[in-house]
């Protein structure tokens, strides 16, 4: 199976489409969008946008979450951009974090995430979804009514959309290996920790009476190709430390770690400061270690980036969406066509 690269976008009026236009300009193929309300612009009006300027790049939710919107609005939604592209529209989905924080909430519960999933495919599949209990259109008195919900505009033969979820502990990730079309761990970089996730995932299917080997597997990964190493570390703090607090996200670390692992990662948890959110110079960045993120990221010269890359495909991920360099200063435009120019290509040909 060929790999794919996709880069990450941000719903910045006037600039999605110009994003969309370079990473395709770029051969990758595709694009995240964040969906958190309160840090960025829509990610629905932002995929749309991409897809009228772009043919062949893929386009997804970088993450969306199950509160801040219905199940049959996000199906809705993402349906819209599978459209509207052709046929390009990934749904990516967590438990959800910045969006909610942001509304003084906490992740969704585990069973409203799985339900969620199951609501999701069946509305993106065209299927009825019974009401939940508490629905109130009764009290309308209608002379008739909808007794289920179903996207009514979706018509036979419309491509399905993939479901991607992002995941993090082995909660998540065995709900995602019965409810998801892929899984995209977010977990870092290093490849025991990867390899856990993949265990963690097939065991669920094997459970569950589903084929292991069936779902394929991507991750989120910090990669940041400098020759100087505290430069690159620089450039990528924000995303890393974002990313770490997943692994640690209620206190406890999840998946095998050293003990100095252990250390950073709860330390980040415990110093987090959601106003600074994935921000470089944030006090949560400020707690990394150098050891540390050449551990959980990818950092370093092409070369070393192309080997530490390669070791992941070769343990079966198939999807890499990159969290690079931070900042628009032109050293990190110049290390993210580093990654273009040098990794992308060599990736390539050798699978």
């Amino acid at each position: 199976m060929a790999v794919e690269f996709w880069t990450t976008g941000v719903g910045i009026p006037h600039a999605s489409a110009r994003r969309a236009q370079r990473a395709e300009a770029d051969r990758y193929d595709g694009m995240t969008v964040v969906d958190s309300q309160n840090l960025s612009g829509d990610p629905y009006v932002a995929l749309a946008l991409a897809a009228q300027v772009t043919t062949t790049l893929r386009l997804g939710t970088g993450v969306t979450n199950p509160v801040t919107r219905h199940a049959a609005a996000t199906a809705s939604a993402i349906a819209s951009v599978q459209g509207e592209s052709g046929g390009r529209a990934v749904l990516g989905i967590g438990r959800g974090d910045s969006a909610l924080a942001h509304l003084g909430l906490a992740p969704a519960p585990l069973p409203v995430f799985e339900r969620y999933l199951h609501d999701l495919h069946a509305y993106l599949a065209r299927e009825e979804v019974p009401f939940r209990d508490g629905a109130t259109i009764d009290r309308l008195r209608l002379a008739n009514q909808p007794t289920s919900s179903r996207i009514q505009w979706l018509r036979p033969g419309y491509p399905p959309v993939p479901i991607d979820v992002a995941a993090t502990g082995p909660k998540v990730i065995a709900i995602a290996a019965r409810e998801a079309d892929q899984i995209s761990f977010a977990v870092g970089a290093d490849p025991k920790r990867l390899r856990w996730g993949i265990g963690v995932a097939r065991e669920a299917r094997e459970r569950a009476g589903l084929d292991p080997g069936s779902i394929p597997f991507g991750a989120y990964v910090n990669v940041v190709v400098h020759e100087d190493v505290g430069v690159a570390v620089r450039m990528a703090e924000g995303g890393l430390s974002l990313f770490a607090r997943f692994s640690a996200m209620h206190g406890r670390t999840n998946g095998p770690t050293t003990a100095e692992e252990q250390r950073v990662m709860t330390a980040i948890h415990d110093g987090y400061d959601m106003n600074r959110h994935s921000q470089a110079g944030s006090p949560q960045a400020a707690l990394l270690t150098e050891e540390f993120a050449r551990e959980f990221g990818i950092i370093g010269p092409a070369s070393y980036c192309v080997e530490r890359l390669n070791e992941l495909i070769e343990i079966g991920l198939t999807r890499f969406v990159i969290s690079g360099p931070a900042g628009g200063s032109g050293e990190a435009a110049e290390a993210e066509q580093r990654f273009v120019h040098d990794v992308m290509p060599a990736l390539r040909r050798a699978s």
